[in-house]
């Protein structure tokens, strides 16, 4: 029972940190485009995570169902808790989703504009509740003894989650502009490059703040986290992408750019999931309280049968996202069929 909870809950990490690379340079080419005014420009956006977007976001699907699956208490708290933040992420999604469809459904420009707002914010808010949603997690949720929710919507605005809200938004929108640099030419790659080296450097300050506002937040976080050989593991591949970023914008290489930029969020996240490892979800009432791998999972027939099913439909999921890609690779050219 006990492998089988930490076999779920590193398929669960992974998942979901697959899930964060893929749709988070998404969310960056998004919100990039709310500062562009050429309507050309806003279209190589949009048409460079046209093919892509919605397979990207299989894997928030995979990862949720995955929790639902072997860690049911969690879902059931964790959806309680973030209600309406739930409510306004899938709002902001499907923003996002419909822009797609229709911006090319008219010539008017107001018409155009409405749709090109709705993909920039809805690329925005889920980069920033998404953030904050995971910050209130690393930072614990008030939980009582019955492992139920005792909070408010508000609560959950505290400073911390805000700025990892921020942190998360920044680093999306820096991931973003180097996947843009890989599928652009000309002026528009050379200003993706800065705004990509820029961001950079506000990534590296928030997150330096954010692990010192760590710190006294969460203490408990760093409990032995030393000791674990994966942390050093991550940490050290969270070090050199850091480092690696704009030396490849710099030689001009934005493939590996993209490589590096994709290392670094995967790392900050396993980071976060090794330190909160075996607690899921803290509880900030009282530790004993907090919702973990074993009082929170299913059955042992349930993680067996689940686990088959995983190993099994997932390799056809990475092959098809791969595939995708390797189709669609090379630099974004509009078309009459494009957005």
């Amino acid at each position: 029972m006990e492998t089988l909870s930490v076999i779920w809950f590193l398929l669960v990490v992974v998942l979901l940190a697959v899930y964060v690379v893929l749709d988070g340079f998404d969310f960056g080419v998004g919100i990039l485009s709310l500062f562009r005014k050429d309507d050309n420009e806003k279209r190589i956006y949009m048409n460079s995570i046209g093919p892509i977007w919605d397979g990207n976001e299989v894997w928030l699907i995979a990862g949720g169902g995955s929790i639902f699956a072997a860690f049911p208490l969690v879902y059931a708290t964790a959806f309680s808790g973030f209600y309406l933040a739930i409510y306004l992420l899938l709002l902001a999604l499907f923003m996002r989703a419909v822009s797609f469809e229709f911006r090319s459904k008219s010539e008017s420009p107001v018409y155009r504009k409405i749709w090109d707002f709705s993909f920039g914010i809805g690329s925005l808010l889920p980069a920033l509740l998404l953030g904050v949603a995971f910050g209130n997690i690393m930072r614990g949720l008030p939980l009582n003894e019955n492992k139920v929710f005792t909070g408010s919507f508000f609560e959950l605005l505290n400073p911390y989650s805000v700025l990892i809200g921020l942190l998360s938004l920044i680093a999306f929108t820096m991931h973003g502009a180097i996947y843009l640099t890989h599928k652009t030419d000309g002026e528009l790659k050379d200003t993706n490059e800065k705004i990509a080296t820029k961001l950079w450097m506000v990534v590296v300050v928030l997150y330096l703040a954010a692990t010192v506002a760590t710190l006294f937040v969460s203490p408990f976080l760093f409990i032995g986290l030393t000791k674990n050989i994966i942390f050093w593991v991550l940490f050290v591949a969270l070090l050199a992408s850091i480092a690696m970023i704009p030396v490849s914008l710099k030689a001009k290489n934005n493939k590996n750019a993209f490589i590096f930029s994709s290392v670094m969020l995967a790392s900050m996240f396993g980071i976060s999931a090794v330190s909160l490892f075996p607690r899921l979800i803290p509880s900030v009432t009282n530790l004993d309280y907090s919702l973990t791998i074993m009082n929170t999972s299913s059955s042992t027939g349930t993680l067996t049968a689940m686990l088959i099913i995983a190993l099994v439909g997932m390799p056809f999921v990475a092959v098809y996202t791969i595939w995708i890609y390797r189709i669609f690779k090379g630099k974004t050219v509009l078309t009459k069929e494009s957005y």
